[in-house]
């Protein structure tokens, strides 16, 4: 991300979920009404043409087009994610902290997560045009939401949550969607020990990039484009995992890994049988994690 500027990826994640939510509502897996709020004027308009059926195939076409598979795995793991933390609410957890929160509205637009206090951890740059964009649509900030400013590169995470009044000693999910690969080993080892040190039960769910993408090991649809396009953006992605060794990665850490799938998996589990015709992105993961017994 350039300095002081906003991210341009979350932006494109609010695109997609701004897409899937103008689809009827019988057809759709979730509905964001503050997606296109987050959108420049010609995203905004891409969005709103969408509403149109016939229209809605024609941007759908072209953004796949653009970005291969990036709008099927984000809608996918949009609605992974939410259910995740609809589940962990349901177990008793009622702390949430969604690192590099970007432009996610989980906070508000589902209403099971008011019962939580929500953790929104980002750099101030994004935060700050995402709490103005906020101020705009609510008649008020809602009282269930910090806003935590951090540099993950930079600053001690666990310091700036601690001051926005996160308890340690009870149980959270921390949610670190499209973050990690940014990050470097130092950063990502920084949040897991957090992690790892928080209260029994704990839950992570985070993505991840397969190394071979990074290291060209493995050959991915539009890789190379991927990876130059967000390295134009003054994004690029610098970390990843090998599948097969996340399990050995994260116990090394104090971590247990309890599911991991691969974009071609969540999107077959969210969308059913139409996943069978949605390429790319097979190279992002989710990851469940969960903070074993301390001792």
């Amino acid at each position: 991300m350039q300095p002081y500027q906003p991210s341009r990826t979350a932006e494109y994640m609010a695109f997609f979920r701004a897409l899937e939510s103008a689809r009827p509502p019988d057809e759709r897996l979730f509905h964001d009404p503050f997606a296109p709020q987050f959108l420049r004027p010609g995203l905004r308009r891409a969005a709103r043409i969408a509403q149109i059926p016939f229209a809605a195939r024609l941007v759908d076409r072209y953004t796949d087009f653009r970005l291969p598979g990036a709008r099927t795995s984000a809608i996918a793991r949009t609605k992974l994610i939410d259910d995740e933390l609809l589940f962990a609410l349901r177990s008793g957890i009622s702390q949430i902290v969604i690192l590099g929160a970007g432009f996610d509205c989980r906070a508000y637009r589902l209403s099971e997560l008011r019962r939580a206090t929500v953790f929104e951890v980002d750099h101030p740059a994004t935060l700050a045009i995402k709490l103005t964009r906020i101020r705009e649509l609510l008649p008020r900030t809602p009282d269930h939401v910090r806003y935590v400013e951090t540099d993950f590169i930079h600053q001690e995470l666990s310091d700036a949550l601690v001051k926005s009044s996160f308890q340690s000693g009870l149980p959270a999910v921390f949610l670190w969607e499209g973050v990690s690969q940014y990050l470097t080993r130092d950063a990502v080892d920084a949040v897991l020990r957090l992690v790892a040190t928080s209260g029994r039960g704990t839950r992570l769910i985070f993505t991840y990039v397969h190394s071979g993408m990074l290291d060209g090991s493995l050959s991915f649809r539009a890789a190379k484009r991927l990876l130059c396009g967000y390295a134009g953006l003054g994004e690029p992605w610098i970390f990843g995992l090998y599948p097969e060794r996340v399990s050995g990665f994260l116990r090394e850490r104090g971590l247990e890994l309890d599911r991991d799938l691969s974009a071609g998996e969540y999107r077959e589990l969210c969308f059913g049988a139409a996943s069978k015709g949605m390429r790319g992105y097979e190279f992002h993961h989710v990851a469940s994690v969960n903070v074993p017994p301390h001792g």
